[in-house]
C-alpha cells in the first residue's frame, strides 16, 4: 500500500511538472521541427534538383495549406479548445515532417508540403491561445518568454540540421529520428494540461475576419511573417550558393538568427513594460533592416552570419506581442489576426524565389530589409500594440 501511495504522489508530481513545462515545450518543438525543415531545403533541392523557381512552388504550397488552415484552427479551439487542438495538431506534424523527407518528387513534396504547413498553422494557434490564457492568468507579459522557447527550438534544430547534414545523413532518417523522439513528450503534455473543451452552449463561431485594429496588427504580423519565412527558406541557400558555404556551414546563417531571436526575445517582456511595445518592434524591425543589409552586402562568411543575427534580434519582438495584443480578444480573433499575419508565409518565400531567379539572391534579401523598415514605420504608429 505504501509502494502504491508513493508511486501516485511521483505520478502526480509528474503531472504537475509537465503542466509546468508542457506549453513552453510546445514552442520548442515547434520551433525545433520548423527550423529542422529549414535547415533541410538544400539536400532536400538537391535531391530532387529543383531550381528556384519551382521550389517557390514547394514553398508556397506550404504556405497555402498554413493560411488556409487558420479557418480549421479556429473551428478546432472553438469545437475541442486548444489544449486538444495541439495533440492533434502536433501529432499531424510529426507525421507529416518525414513524410517530406521521403518524397520522391515535386509533386508529392508539393502535397505534403501543403499537409506540413496546414498541421504547422493549427499547432501554432492553439499553443499561442494556450499561451494567451496563461499570460492573462499569470497577470504580467510572458508572451514574449514563450516564443523565446520557440527560438531555443529554431535555434537547436538549426545547429542539429548543420551537424547531420556534415554526416550525409538523409532528410528522412532526421526528419523520422525527430518524430519518433517527441511523440511521447507531445502526448504527455497534452494529457497534463487541464480540461479547456468549451461548454456546448458557448459560442461556436468558427471564423472571424478581422476588422479594425486587428487588421493592422494582422499586416504588422504579415510583414513579421515574410522576413522570418523567407530568412528560414533562404538564408541557406544564400549561404551556399553566393557565399560559398558548405552543406554543414550553410544553416549557421539561421542558426544565428534564431540564437539571436531567443536573446532577444529573453528579455522582450521586460523591454515592454519598460518601453512598451510599439517602441520594441519599431526600434527591432529597424535594426532588422540594418541586419539584413549587412548580410547582403557582406564580403564574407562571418559578416554575413553576423547580419542574419542582427536581422534576428530586431524581428524577434514582432509576433509575440501581435499575438500577444490579438490574444486578449480571444482565439477566434487570434486565428483571424494569425490568418492575415501567416498570410506572409504563403506569399513570402515565394516572392523571395521568383526575385531570386530574376534578380539574384542578394536583391530577393534587399526586397526583405526593405520590409523591416516598413514594418518599424508601421509600428511606430500601432497605439494598440500596448
Amino acid at each position: 500500500m505504501t509502494t502504491d501511495l508513493t508511486e501516485s504522489l511521483g505520478a502526480s508530481a509528474l503531472r504537475v511538472r509537465w503542466r509546468q513545462i508542457a506549453i513552453p515545450f510546445f514552442f520548442f518543438l515547434l520551433g525545433l521541427l520548423y527550423a529542422s525543415w529549414a535547415a533541410r531545403i538544400p539536400s532536400i533541392r538537391d535531391n530532387l534538383q529543383l531550381d528556384a523557381a519551382t521550389l517557390s512552388l514547394v514553398l508556397l504550397c506550404g504556405g497555402i495549406g498554413a493560411v488556409g488552415s487558420f479557418p480549421l484552427a479556429a473551428w478546432l479551439n472553438a469545437h475541442y479548445g486548444a489544449r486538444r487542438t495541439a495533440w492533434y495538431a502536433g501529432l499531424m506534424l510529426l507525421l507529416s515532417l518525414p513524410a517530406i523527407g521521403c518524397a520522391p518528387g515535386l509533386p508529392v513534396l508539393m502535397l505534403f508540403s501543403m499537409v506540413y504547413g496546414a498541421a504547422s498553422s493549427c499547432f501554432d494557434v492553439a499553443i499561442n491561445a494556450l499561451g494567451a490564457v496563461a499570460e492573462k492568468k499569470a497577470g504580467r507579459s510572458i508572451m514574449s518568454l514563450l516564443h523565446a522557447w520557440f527560438c531555443v527550438g529554431t535555434f537547436s534544430g538549426a545547429l542539429l540540421g548543420s551537424a547531420v547534414a556534415s554526416f550525409e545523413i538523409a532528410p528522412l532518417w532526421h526528419f523520422l529520428a525527430l518524430s519518433l523522439l517527441f511523440l511521447a513528450p507531445l502526448r504527455w503534455g497534452y494529457k497534463a494540461l487541464p480540461n479547456d473543451r468549451p461548454e456546448p452552449s458557448a459560442d461556436r463561431k468558427i471564423f472571424a475576419i478581422p476588422h479594425g485594429h486587428l487588421v493592422a496588427l494582422g499586416l504588422i504580423g504579415f510583414c513579421g511573417a515574410i522576413v522570418e519565412g523567407s530568412i528560414a527558406d533562404w538564408s541557406g541557400l544564400y549561404m551556399k550558393d553566393h557565399m560559398g558555404a558548405g552543406d554543414g556551414g550553410a544553416p549557421l546563417a539561421y542558426a544565428a538568427f534564431a540564437g539571436m531571436m531567443l536573446l532577444a526575445r529573453l528579455v522582450g517582456d521586460r523591454f515592454k513594460e519598460r518601453w512598451g511595445a510599439r517602441k520594441v518592434v519599431g526600434f527591432g524591425s529597424l535594426l532588422a533592416s540594418v541586419g539584413v543589409f549587412l548580410a547582403v552586402a557582406a564580403p564574407d562568411i562571418p559578416l554575413a552570419i553576423l547580419g542574419f543575427a542582427i536581422a534576428g534580434s530586431g524581428v524577434a519582438m514582432v509576433f509575440p506581442f501581435v499575438f500577444s495584443a490579438a490574444g486578449r480578444h480571444g482565439a477566434i480573433a487570434l486565428a483571424g489576426v494569425a490568418t492575415l499575419g501567416y498570410s506572409g508565409s504563403l506569399i513570402g518565400p515565394p516572392v523571395v524565389g521568383f526575385l531570386a531567379h530574376g534578380f539574384g539572391l542578394q536583391a530577393a534579401l534587399g526586397f526583405i530589409g526593405v520590409l523591416c523598415f516598413a514594418v518599424a514605420l508601421a509600428a511606430s504608429r500601432a497605439k494598440w500594440l500596448e
